[in-house]
């Protein structure tokens, strides 16, 4: 009998520009970017530079703290550029595909026979331990530190969500999912929870796994709630958290030797003309990714390498955040003017506030909103607001609170160590005091680690 929990908290956005699948159009970019930025916890060292060859599988830059710990380019090529900012920080590793398609080869794995040891060096040299994070910190997992338990998130709920690449992982990647679960569970004495939205999805998982079926709004897929249901971490405990569609890649790996980092991207948004799916690798330009595929306006607009509410704002010329499948593109809003601002009405706003006519009447609500915030920053106020969209047995207002005044016994209190930026999303959506608050937390969770540590 699977485990089900129904979760009563949350927030759905109904969003215009959902992707429509059908035969998912390769892209294919003239170049690839590695963005350090990405990988949260990594401290970056080079290892090439312009003019060097590479290999799909080539080591690109490893961690410091971590020399065994590898970034790898997603294509072969050569490296064109590597850019840095202020006091030589490294911003991007540019690597210009030749189409050959060369791959380090690994070699071909049998998962029931390859030792742990030997597993962990696999993964850091192809350069997919970087998908696995650790929590406390929502960090990339240290190598060195063995995880209570593995948590694995199968399916997205969020705006827009690129559903139809859940949907290959039990069909056409099932093999590949099948193989990453099983090479997961040779990595923990503990269990690997697989956090599913269908029951029958129970039946396409190997049996080390343990599925458990969540119903409810976003943020029910994520991991950090998933984890907060089944088995909460407590302070000096570890546990690692992956998505399935990076499992994926561990599961290519062992089956095929060589690194495969294409994945299903949707391209959705309000301004796509047409919704739909490509596939390409992490580091893939947007430019290349949304083409021409764009409505005619003399507006501005704004690109997220994500959802509209976890995902990273990113430029035209921007790149594919290594942990996403969505670019959104949405309208920037910034020249637009409301008259009379929040004194109207408000038959068309998005929002849960019973300050507008929309919270009685959701029909009528506007399902293709902007970039703007409406409002400025502004004191906290406590009205158990974030209350109603977070589904954790946390008081986030008080755990916010105490992240800014940096009160490590409260925070550990209220439950810093379980939880992610992501978490704090719908939270962040209603606030109406509009506040960063998942920049809030990454900046606790960054001063926390380099205090406890």
């Amino acid at each position: 009998m699977v485990r089900v929990i129904k979760l009563k908290k949350g927030l759905n956005l109904c969003i215009e520009g959902e992707a429509v699948p059908g035969n998912d159009k390769p892209v294919t970019s003239g170049e690839v970017a590695v963005v350090p930025d990405n990988y949260v916890g990594l401290l970056p060292k080079v290892t090439v530079k312009p003019g060097d060859k590479v290999k799909a599988g080539s080591p690109l830059l490893y961690d410091k703290n971590h020399e065994t710990v590898q970034v790898v380019s997603p294509v072969s090529g050569e490296v064109v550029a590597v850019e840095r900012g202020e006091r030589r920080k490294v911003l991007k590793i540019v690597v210009k595909a030749d189409g050959a398609g060369e791959k380090v080869d690994f070699g071909v794995q049998d998962v029931d026979r390859i030792a742990p040891e030997a597993l962990r060096d696999l993964l850091q040299a192809a350069g997919l331990w970087v998908y696995i994070k650790q929590r406390p910190y929502d960090i990339v997992a240290d190598p060195n530190v063995a995880p209570r338990d593995i948590f694995v998130t199968a399916f997205d709920n969020a705006p827009l969500a690129p559903r139809h690449a859940y949907d290959l992982l039990w069909s056409s990647d099932n093999r590949a999912l099948q193989v990453g679960l099983k090479a997961l569970a040779r990595l923990t004495q503990g269990k690997v929870y697989v956090g599913i939205d269908e029951e029958a999805n129970a039946t396409r998982l190997p049996d080390c796994v343990e599925p458990v079926v969540f119903k409810g709004a976003f943020p029910a897929c994520n991991a950090g709630v998933q984890l907060h249901h089944i088995a909460p971490v407590n302070k000096g405990e570890t546990v690692w958290t992956l998505c399935a569609l990076d499992v994926v890649f561990i599961g290519r790996l062992l089956l095929k030797g060589s690194i495969d980092l294409t994945r299903t991207v949707a391209v959705c948004g309000s301004e796509v003309a047409h919704p739909t799916y490509v596939t390409a690798c992490p580091g893939t330009p947007v430019a290349d990714i949304v083409g021409d595929n764009l409505v005619p306006a003399q507006h501005h607009r704004r690109y997220i390498s994500g959802n509209v509410l976890t995902g990273v704002r990113v430029m035209p010329d921007g790149y594919l955040d290594a942990y996403h499948s969505q670019i959104t593109v949405i309208p920037e809003g910034d020249e637009t003017h409301d008259f009379l601002g929040w004194a109207m009405p408000g038959l068309r706003v998005l929002s849960l506030s019973r300050t507008f006519l929309s919270r009685w009447l959701p029909s009528r609500c506007d399902s293709n909103p902007d970039a703007r915030i409406h409002g400025g920053e502004r004191a906290i106020i406590m009205s158990g607001e974030y209350d109603k969209v977070f589904p954790m047995d946390i008081l986030p207002e008080y755990l916010i609170k105490a992240i800014i005044a940096f009160d490590i016994d409260r925070m550990e209190q209220l439950g810093i160590y379980e939880v992610a930026p992501e978490d704090f999303a719908a939270c962040e959506f209603v606030d109406t005091s509009k506040l960063p608050l998942q920049q809030i937390v990454r900046n606790g969770l960054d001063l926390l680690r380099k205090e406890m540590c």
